[in-house]
């Protein structure tokens, strides 16, 4: 899969940024679009780490934190305990939590087994306790991806409800959810 040079050289400008940021107690907060302004999230269709096919719309009716990540994304691996946290407290509510792994266009691999022989002892290693899937770069374009990581929390009608460029503020993301939760 061709890879524009532009996305590459976003993420890898982001990566940097990813372990600089570590340093930097700051991290990205997100305000809650009101309901009326919310834009769809833009549907997909991508393959988890069994090759079942999993659509934007199989989270409908829940609150969904999708992740884009890279396995060497320095932001992507301090916040994904985060949402390890995440997905083990909400699991008996309304709350979904994703990864979407770019690898395979960050490391403008062949193909999908390729991105998953990279990803797949990652999730493990790290013991990443919810969905990842293998992205694609139609839906980083749908989703205007291009640093990482990137976050958005939708809410359940499949609305954008807030979008963290970088690596996020925890409690931030826990509030959001938790409102998003109340008040839909």
């Amino acid at each position: 899969m061709k890879t524009s040079i532009n996305f590459v050289f976003l993420v890898a400008l982001m990566l940097g940024a990813g372990y600089a940021r570590a340093a930097d107690p700051s991290a990205v907060r997100a305000m809650l679009q009101p309901a009326r302004q919310r834009k769809p999230a833009p549907a997909f269709v991508l393959t988890d780490v069994a090759g079942k096919k999993v659509k934007l719309f199989d989270y409908h009716g829940r609150v969904l934190l999708l992740n884009f990540w890279a396995t060497e994304c320095g932001g992507c691996r301090l916040e994904i305990p985060y949402f390890i946290e995440f997905a083990q407290e909400f699991t008996h509510k309304d709350v979904a939590v994703v990864g979407v792994s770019v690898d395979i266009l960050y490391e403008n691999l062949r193909d999908s087994n390729e991105g998953w022989g990279r990803v797949e002892p990652f999730v493990h290693t790290h013991k990443v306790n919810y969905p990842i899937l293998m992205c694609d770069d139609p839906v980083t374009k749908l989703y205007g991806v291009s640093a990482l990581p990137a976050t958005y929390l939708i809410d359940k009608k499949g609305r954008i409800a807030a979008t963290y460029l970088g690596l996020v503020d925890k409690n931030d993301v826990e509030k959001n959810i938790k409102t998003l939760l109340i008040n839909p």
